[in-house]
């Protein structure tokens, strides 16, 4: 019951931070399950994208949607390349060890942070 309500818990706060900052799978989840769970880099990842096949921030786009903040045509460009581009990178993922992969994520919030942070 304490897992179940745990993980509720984590996606609660992956959702909201979602709506709000347009981040939580990659930034609230993977983190949670690899260290508060002790998950893997591959199954977290894993398990994080199943999550977000039905939801896929559905909700939170609507909201946006309402308010006029949506172009529909880009994003459906962009969730073509979305879709054929993770094809093509959970295949490679699958190739790198657990640990590089680990880095490699780390690394690449860290660039991204750095970069909002100091050059807006």
């Amino acid at each position: 019951m304490i897992l179940i309500l745990g993980l509720l818990v984590t996606g609660l706060v992956a959702g909201v931070m979602s709506g709000l900052l347009g981040i939580g799978g990659a930034t609230i989840v993977i983190p949670a399950l690899i260290y508060i769970y002790g998950w893997s880099q591959h199954l977290s990842q894993g398990t994080t994208l199943a999550m977000m096949v039905p939801p896929i921030g559905l909700l939170a786009a609507w909201q946006y949607w309402k308010r006029g903040h949506v172009n529909i045509g880009w994003a459906a460009i962009l969730c073509i390349g979305f879709f054929i581009g993770g094809f093509i990178g959970a295949y490679f993922a699958e190739l790198i060890p657990d640990l590089h992969l680990r880095k490699i994520f780390g690394f690449f919030l860290l660039v991204i942070a750095l970069r909002m942070i100091f050059w807006g």
